[in-house]
């Protein structure tokens, strides 16, 4: 990749069917080297936006361009990897003639494959297998095979869809590792997953979209870093309590259902309000006994987001707020 071009930038994307926009107005830039997260429901545009950025579907309106140039540019789309959530290979190939297919497809020279297809079935974790035809594979392992087909080319950026959904524990942890390890060679990764958590552990950035539009994006501690969710335990709720608590953060959450123990959920713009918290509850006459300051991990950040209630659009709000300040 050339220094100084992104991975990927789009100005006002835009993408209809039949009059509907499935992308709306999507503006992204991915640097090079950088893991970047596309977050959202079923029918967000996701599946839409990657074609696009693939060169498979032309946009209505707006602008794409991956790695300098454009996506239906075949030099362009030499130099990306792709795997997809709905792969359909050719199961009566072996894994081997599968990869030497599509590595010639890529532009790959008979004695660079000969080399590389060994390689890439070890990093995925199919080393030895090499030699089995597809249509015997589980689907875990078929899974494995794309995602060697995906990296095969040592392409400059990497779409992979939901690449550990058919894995085991084992399998997703790998995946992180190769993940990672593509990152460490300077290699862009776009990734769909709805497995948040895995996310949150290898993502540099992420944007959620729905409805085909971006409601939010940024770095983890961008997006992370504005509010602080509280757990906070007492005795019970003097009067008044409450009210004292809301004036210094958002309660979320209140369970008065145990005899003798009182849980509040509040979350604070800033850690600096922790000791009023201490200090209310003292001055209430309540016995603390539990002040648990947490991050909000991507799950709580995905749902926020996502949710279509009142409350959702509030805590959106404050989220975006947060991010400004970070």
């Amino acid at each position: 990749m050339l220094e100084g071009v992104n991975a990927i930038e789009t100005h006002e994307l835009r993408k209809e069917y039949r009059g509907r926009a499935v992308v709306d107005s999507l503006t992204l830039t991915v640097p090079p080297g950088e893991v970047f997260g596309f977050l959202g429901p079923n029918g967000a545009g996701k599946s839409t936006t990657v074609k696009m950025l693939l060169g498979l579907v032309h946009p209505t309106a707006g602008r794409a361009q991956v790695l300098g140039g454009s996506p239906h540019d075949p030099a362009v789309r030499a130099r990306l990897g792709f795997l997809p959530e709905q792969f359909r290979f050719q199961t009566w190939m072996t894994a081997e003639e599968f990869l030497r297919f599509h590595g010639r497809l890529a532009g790959l020279k008979a004695a660079e494959l000969g080399a590389r297809i060994p390689q890439v079935l070890e990093t995925v974790g199919l080393g030895g297998r090499g030699g089995e035809t597809l249509g015997g594979y589980s689907k875990g392992m078929l899974q494995r095979a794309g995602l060697a087909g995906a990296i095969l080319a040592r392409p400059a950026l990497v779409f992979l869809d939901e690449p550990t959904s058919a894995l085991d524990p084992i399998g997703r942890v790998e995946v992180r590792e190769i993940i990672e390890r593509l990152r460490g060679e300077g290699t862009a990764v776009f990734l769909n997953s709805h497995l948040l958590s895995e996310v949150e552990q290898v993502c540099d950035r992420v944007a959620f979209v729905k409805r085909g539009r971006v409601l939010q994006q940024g770095s983890m501690r961008e997006l992370m870093g504005g509010v602080l969710p509280l757990d906070v335990r007492v005795d019970h709720l003097p009067p008044g309590l409450l009210d004292t608590l809301s004036g210094l953060g958002e309660l979320r959450h209140t369970d008065t259902n145990t005899p003798g123990r009182a849980d509040v959920e509040l979350w604070l713009d800033h850690e600096d309000a922790i000791p009023a918290v201490a200090s209310a509850i003292h001055a209430a006459g309540a016995r603390l006994y539990a002040l648990n300051p947490r991050r909000p991990d991507l799950e709580t950040m995905f749902l926020d987001l996502i949710e279509d209630t009142p409350d959702s659009s509030a805590r959106t709000a404050r989220l975006g707020q947060g991010a400004a300040r970070a």
